[in-house]
């Protein structure tokens, strides 16, 4: 019996997506994972052991355990022999499934477990072949994680950061990026599947990490992408209107973020209870919960409760240095480096995340006098240009979009300038309200396309053009809005339409550098096109690694309230 093997970087086969393992993996005996799933061990005592965990037939390895699920159109038991072909010595699948292999005419010759819901089991068999929790040879790793709508991103970059700042060699498993030590590695989601969880998280135990922060997104949690994973910490930022095309309602969307904050899956957890949602998962989490307000209660809120406050914000450059009060009197002075109110509340999050895994006060505000909150996040309020300011921002729901407009409102006598667009097959119900929102806040408003999918280009914009074209005749807004298509020439309107004291703001994608139009990715890099046309009417660029740097901050204070 093997009792251990080096990975090589891809699959058996030419068309193999990239393998995303540890280089060593110590072997479990099938019939270990047999206990662990609930099921017989008889006549598995001299099975090969497995080395590996996929749900994809094309990424096998050698020893790995297949997991053939049903899909959409197909079911994962029409590739079990391209599996067994490429080295899988064992499956798990559902009745369905195992009929399929009984009546197939290929046979495979490999045992086959049967379970009822064979998804909700990969998690667990994961964890436990890769050693990530409640397997062998499990290293201490702080890991956080972050759910909620809007913020994901930059809290994960915060915390990251302010763990670097205190010693630490950090991983991400992100939207944007995966590393690990700040070694980027290759991947084929933005929420990788759950064995690949795992799979990463052993190569971050490899290459030295000891601590590293996650987004965990309702996707994930629903479609059980972080299943196996236990955080030491784990951070709820807000929760506004999105992605009810899979939740179907608001109470369901919730009812996927608050699983979560469980002990299965969390030891501890930090919400900010800034709106009802996240008073609610404060009061329903059966975890130890730190509450975070960074904003002022509302009318009908009652009385403040949380236990660390924001006060005392001020403008520092273009970001905004605060105070982290407790209710017992401790302070932390902090720093975001990145402009508006809900960058406070991301860093605010981050800080008492942190604080939450482990860390003293002491060694928290010697890191943060370090400024570690002005590092760059791709996409995220990143600085193109200086006169106009123009910026990039992922803002693709309404309460983002606010915000955003907000963050970057001129403070004189210049223009807000936004190019947006709604995504297709996603949430219908929010094109109008992000139409709305972009009428009230911004004065001139270009509507344009995101990523259409299947769905008619032409028809999504009209949904958001009606939302603000209502917006400003309803409240006599006097807004120019206008419909530009494609969205290169949509930006390059913006630009021409632009003075220098003015702001553009182009939102919704932030750093996606491919826009999905029926089934065919055309390149696309808001940050990319935004330079160029700029560059074109010879407007000043930020750094050409465009974020917040103090060569351009400075004219987007003057123009930013």
């Amino acid at each position: 019996m093997p009792t251990g093997r080096s990975a090589s970087p891809g699959g058996t086969q030419q068309d193999s997506p990239p393998a995303l393992r540890p280089a060593h993996v110590d072997a479990v005996p099938l019939a270990e994972i047999a206990a662990l799933l609930g099921l017989p061990q008889d006549g598995l005592e001299d099975a090969p052991a497995v080395m590996g965990v996929t749900i994809d037939s094309r990424a096998v390895l050698p020893g790995d355990l297949y997991f053939a699920l049903p899909g959409a159109s197909r079911h994962g038991a029409d590739f079990a022999r391209q599996a067994v072909d490429s080295g899988a010595v064992a499956i798990v699948t559902d009745p369905d499934g195992a009929q399929q292999l009984a009546l197939s005419e290929s046979s495979v010759e490999v045992p086959i477990l049967v379970l009822d819901a064979p998804r909700a089991a990969v998690g667990g068999a994961s964890a436990l072949v890769y050693g990530t929790h409640g397997g062998r040879d499990t290293a201490a790793l702080t890991l956080l994680g972050v759910t909620g709508t809007n913020g994901k991103t930059t809290t994960t970059y915060f915390a990251n950061a302010l763990l670097r700042a205190l010693g630490h060699r950090t991983g991400l498993i992100g939207t944007i990026e995966i590393s690990a030590g700040g070694e980027p590695i290759p991947s084929r989601l933005t929420t990788p599947e759950s064995p690949e969880v795992h799979a990463l998280l052993a190569v971050m135990r490899e290459k030295g990490v000891d601590a590293a922060s996650m987004e965990v997104s309702s996707h994930a949690i629903e479609f059980g992408r972080v299943d196996g994973v236990r955080y030491d910490a784990v951070g709820f930022t807000n929760l506004t209107q999105d992605h009810l095309d899979l939740h179907g309602t608001m109470e369901d969307y919730y009812a996927a973020k608050a699983r979560l904050f469980t002990q299965e899956r969390a030891a501890r957890a930090v919400v900010t209870v800034d709106d009802a949602w996240g008073r609610r998962l404060a009061a329903e989490a059966p975890i130890p919960v730190t509450t975070l307000r960074t904003e002022a209660s509302g009318p009908g809120e009652g009385a403040d409760g949380a236990d660390w406050t924001v006060v005392d914000p001020r403008r520092s450059g273009v970001g905004t240095a605060f105070t982290l009060r407790h209710t017992d009197g401790t302070v932390l002075r902090v720093r975001s480096g990145l402009p508006g109110g809900f960058n406070v509340a991301n860093a605010a999050l981050a800080t008492l995340l942190v604080l939450a895994a482990g860390a003293t006060v002491h060694e928290l505000q010697k890191a943060l006098d370090a400024d570690p909150f002005t590092v760059e996040v791709p996409g995220r309020m990143q600085l193109i240009g200086t006169a106009p300011a123009a910026v990039v921002d992922f803002a693709h729901n309404p309460d983002a979009l606010e915000r955003a407009l907000d963050a970057v409102r001129p403070a004189g006598a210049g223009r807000l300038i936004v190019v947006f667009g709604a995504t297709g097959q996603r949430d219908q119900g929010k094109r109008p309200i992000m139409g709305a929102v972009a009428a009230r806040g911004a004065d001139i408003v270009v509507i344009t396309d995101d990523d259409p999918h299947d769905e008619d280009a032409a028809a999504i914009r009209s949904e958001v053009l009606a939302g603000a074209r209502a917006e400003a005749a309803e409240h006599g807004l006097g807004r120019r809005i206008d419909e530009v298509a494609p969205r290169a020439e949509a930006i390059r309107h913006a630009v021409s339409l632009a003075a220098e004291d003015d702001v553009i703001l182009v939102a919704g994608r932030g750093h996606e550098s491919y826009q999905e139009v029926k089934g065919v990715n055309l390149v696309l890099d808001d940050r990319l096109e935004l330079r160029a046309a700029l560059a074109d009417h010879g407007r000043p660029l930020a750094q050409e690694h465009p974020g917040f740097p103090s060569a351009g901050a400075d004219a987007l204070e003057s123009d930013a309230q």
